[in-house]
This record gives C-alpha cells, structure tokens and sequence, in this order.
C-alpha cells in the first residue's frame, strides 16, 4: 500500500472533488418535505453510481420512507484485517428563513472569506461534504493501488433529518449485512475548530412532559385566591426542588450509574485549553451554572443534566386575567450519562412529583421517551492507531473528547449490531448548520480526505 501517493493523488485532483460534492449539493434532498421525495432519491442515486464508479458493489434499498444506500468493497474477509462500517447521511434540513440566506442554498459554490475558502450551501457540512470526505478517499486509494487496504461497508441514510424512523428497522432486518469490527461516523467535529478529534461519548436523553391538574376550572382568584391550590405555584415548587443550589439533580439515585473520567482522559481534556468564559460571553453571560465542583468540560461531556424547556399555564396573552388556573404544564429534559437507565430515570421522576403532590392535584405524564448514553471504549487499539493518524495530518495531537448533545445512529450500532463506533469528522463550530448560510471549508474538506487515507492505512497495516 502506498499512502504517500493516495495523498498526492487526493492533493492533485482536489478540484474534481469539489466538484463532485457541488454537484451533489445541488440536489434539495430535503427529508422532511414531502415535496422532496424524489430529490432525495436522486441523491441517493447519485451516491450508488458514484460508488459504482470506484469499485464499490452498491445498491439502493427501499424503505417505508427514503432509500438506504449500502455499498460493498474491498477484500472478503481476511483474518487479521479490520472490516470497516462507514455512516453518513445524504439528506438535509429545510432552508427556510429563505431570505436571509446570501445566496440561493442549492446553488452552491466556492467562496473567498476572511477565514480561507468555504464551500457555501445546504448540505455542505451536514453531511453531504463530510461524508464526501470519506467517498473521495476510497477513490484515491483505489485509483492508486488498485484496491482497497480493507474490507468496507458503506451505509448511507436519507432520513436523519427527520427523526430516522427507519433507522431501527432496517438495522435489524439487515444486521448480518452490515456488522462490522467497527463503525466509522462522520457526521461531527473538529474541537475549537482547530483539533482533530474523536467522540467517544455521546449523552442520551429523556424527555419529560407533565401536566398539573387542580381544580375543575379556571378559578377567580378574587374569590378563590389563597384558598385553592395554584398549579402553577406547585409546578415552580417541584421544577425548583429539581436542582439544588450547587447544581446537582436532587432525584433519588441519579448519580448511581454515572462513571468518573479516566485520569487519562481528564488529562487530554485539560489540555484542550477551553475557554469557558468565551463559550458563555458569545451568548450574553459570564456566570457558569450547573454542578459547581465540575469543569466546564464535564458538565458538557460527561455530567448528566436536568433542564426546563418549556413551563406554561393560566392567561398569557396581551392584558391581565387574574385566574388562578385549572392545569400547569412543563416540559423537561434529562441529559444522561455513563449507564444511566432511562426507564429508571423516568420512574424516580414520577415518584420524586408525585410525592410533591396535595391530594386534590394530580399529575399526568405524557410524551415521555428517552435513549441512553454512548459510550465507546476506547481500550480498542483501533481507537488509538486512529488518533495517531488524525495527529499525523493535522499537524495537532488529536483528542478524545465527548459531545453534549446524542447521535442515536452510534447507540444503535452498538445496541443493535454489537459494534462500537469511532465518531470522526471536520465540522466547524461556525458552519452555521440547520442554519442560513451553511458553509464548510475547504480546508475540512481537503484535509478530511487526507485523515480518512490515513486512517484506512493506518488501521489495516496495525492488522
């Protein structure tokens, strides 16, 4: 295997490879627009031929919703050598509010800015460019040795950006298919723009929505004031009891499955040099709030939360009714860690409002759903044969880090296919996705093709 020439093929003809991304990005593959459906499809077409065109044995697979692409290549199976499992996504969010978008999101291009060159449109960074990053590897490794260094699997969703409802389906129908040594994601980031790095651990969710009932109707509070009971005031009382004022969750057991970082990970953590007081002076604040003996770090990565998103109730429009109202409402949501249960979680929720509760307010708990944590061990080589190769290319000691919010797509790797994943891709934090003016540079794009070459060599000649 010769990786020094891949990368001087990939520096060659990287404009070619933009223009095969430019060409893709210009497909509205829109998921979660009926009136896209057939542009997503053209997207996932585009990547079969594509796939095609460098070796791969690739296929569209139908689906209730949009079509998977599953694609095969490389050598069958070899003792000793990795059997690699790549995910992207080939939809992208709506584009809506329109008008503030500078130029039209499907007509992407290559634009000049004081930061270098970005490639600016829907799908740019999310995740067209970033899983493009992956494809334009395998084509350089083919073109110059002919083959490539390991079996792999590529499987490419349209349905992401709309919640992945046949995600889970199809990962079960098809498990044999698609099991791997390990899972490769792209759909992440780079740290402060400006590390190479590798997810480890993902928080999971549960999401809470109840509902206090008091009287049977709203109430005159002339007449009923301080003698029924307000929701509302309950409501705030338990949300308040939620947290104590250093910023722990107060919910019997929740701490219990919730893991402390590895002196070495703390290590590489510190070492990032993170500007806490940045973060929260980019959004109007400067007082950190949360679990006071934790890093900023941590609270983000690796502590679990619980927050309101959401409380209402009473009269809320323009004027005053003075009402003491029937029913309060609050949604609320947990971020977890390590292996905290969600179902466990829920039940200490219910118990910890009800307990609150006079006898004539009851509670109704509704929409509820959750998803554990992911956590990658990292104890693989593999993890660490890969950092090293994001090191090499970057110039930059790459990190394991964790990431604040989920990727469902990793858990049900692991859950449903056995497998850990290795989350790895070039994203900015200023890339403005979901956003107007999605952009991606062209240096994560350039360089994105690079650490994939080198990763793919790297972990098929540890083999």
């Amino acid at each position: 295997m010769s990786l020094d020439t891949v990368l001087v093929k990939i520096d060659g003809e990287i404009d070619l490879a933009l223009d095969r991304l430019i060409a893709l990005l210009k497909i509205p593959s829109i998921s979660t627009d009926p009136a896209y459906k057939d542009e997503c499809r053209n997207a996932a077409e585009f990547l079969v031929n594509d796939l095609k065109s460098i070796g791969f044995d690739a296929g569209l697979r139908d689906t209730p919703g949009h079509p998977m692409v599953v694609a095969h290549g490389g050598p069958d199976a070899v003792e000793g050598v990795p059997h690699l499992l790549f995910y992207g996504h080939y939809d992208v969010q709506p584009v809506d509010p329109l008008e503030l978008w500078d130029s039209p999101p499907f007509e992407p291009a290559i634009e000049d800015t004081d930061k270098g060159k970005v490639i600016r449109g829907r799908g740019a960074s999310d995740d067209k460019g970033q899983l493009m990053t992956f494809i334009e590897a395998m084509r350089a490794w083919e073109a110059v040795n002919g083959a490539l260094p390991c079996r792999i699997t590529i499987f490419l969703e349209g349905e992401e950006e709309s919640g992945s409802p046949s995600l889970v389906p199809f990962l079960q129908d098809n498990a044999e298919e698609l099991k791997a040594d390990i899972a490769m994601i792209c759909d992440t980031g780079m740290f402060d723009g400006r590390v190479p790095a590798i997810v480890t651990q993902l928080r999971g969710l549960l999401a809470e929505e109840i509902t206090l009932k008091a009287a049977t109707r709203d109430l005159h509070s002339g007449f009923y004031g301080g003698l029924a009971q307000n929701p509302i005031h309950l409501l705030t009382k338990i949300v308040a009891d939620l947290r104590d004022d250093e910023g722990h969750v107060t919910l019997p057991g929740f701490y219990d499955d919730v893991p402390e970082l590895s002196d070495e990970l703390r290590a590489q953590w510190d070492g990032l040099g993170f500007d806490a007081d940045r973060m929260l002076e980019d959004v109007g604040l400067s007082v950190p709030a949360g679990e006071q003996d934790r890093t900023a770090l941590e609270k983000v990565w690796s502590r679990p939360t619980c927050e309101v998103n959401g409380i209402w109730g009473g009269y809320t429009g323009d004027g005053f009714k003075t009402v003491l109202p029937a029913e309060a409402h609050a949604k609320i949501s947990f971020r977890l860690v390590g292996q905290q249960d969600p179902e466990k979680i829920h039940a200490a929720f219910v118990d910890f409002v009800n307990a609150r509760l006079p006898e004539d307010v009851s509670c109704i708990f509704s929409n509820g759903h959750g998803a554990p944590a992911s956590v990658m061990s990292t104890e693989d080589p593999a993890f660490e044969v890969a950092r090293g190769a994001l090191s090499d290319e970057w110039a930059v000691e790459a990190a394991f880090v964790g990431a604040g919010g989920s990727i469902p797509v990793a858990g049900h790797f692991k859950e449903i296919l056995g497998m850990d994943a290795m989350l790895i891709g070039f994203a900015k934090e200023d890339d403005a996705i979901h956003s107007p003016n999605e952009k991606y540079d062209v240096q994560s794009f350039h360089k994105g093709i690079r650490s994939w070459a080198r990763i793919l060599s790297a972990l098929s000649e540890a083999a």
